[in-house]
């Protein structure tokens, strides 16, 4: 699934973003790697924008789109390109729920909070998935195999209640079905 979300103007898949932070990791620990390479770096970036506040969220998206995430240098980096504070940057970037500050898990696993999924159970099915990964939403499991989100909706209401993994959808879920499907996802 391409990743589009928001004006995100990327080709990249959720797993490919996540290769790309793992790559971006090992990089910085002191492995090397191609991937790394091929990533276009944050002038690259800004290059392809006015140089204004005006442009800062499509920036943002793009820097995410390219490295999974908005790192502190990268943020750094932006405010040296563009003339804005860093703590200008961090608040548009923490007033937008779509922009992450760590690398997302290999998965990522949304569950629906749309009306038709939350009187079908998704908070049920919310805790579950909480006690099985350990992780709350917006967090990422220590072994950076998955990401939990809540959405407001998933726009699968007659599935109802829905939670998607990497943008498979798995319908009628309950909380019994939970270990299954993540399951799934740990042999891969």
């Amino acid at each position: 699934m391409a990743w589009r979300g928001a004006g995100c103007r990327s080709d990249f898949t959720v797993e490919d973003a996540w290769l790309v932070a793992r790559a971006k990791y090992k990089a910085i620990v002191g492995m090397t790697s191609t991937a790394t390479s091929m990533l276009p770096s944050i002038t690259e970036i800004v290059a392809r924008y006015p140089k204004n506040r005006g442009s800062l969220i499509a920036i943002l998206q793009d820097i995410q789109a390219a490295y999974g995430f908005l790192s502190e240098q990268a943020i750094d980096d932006l405010e040296k390109l563009i003339g804005i504070s860093s703590s200008e940057i961090y608040g548009v970037a923490t007033f937008y729920t779509q922009f992450r500050f760590q690398p997302p898990g290999k998965f990522t696993i949304q569950v629906c909070q749309g009306t038709a999924c939350h009187v079908r159970g998704a908070a049920r099915i919310l805790q579950e998935l909480q006690q099985v990964l350990g992780v709350n939403p917006g967090e990422t499991t220590e072994d950076g195999q998955f990401t939990l989100e809540q959405v407001a909706c998933l726009g699968c209401c007659a599935l109802a209640p829905v939670v998607a993994v990497n943008g498979k959808v798995y319908a009628s879920m309950t909380p019994t079905k939970v270990n299954a499907v993540i399951e799934e996802y740990r042999k891969q």
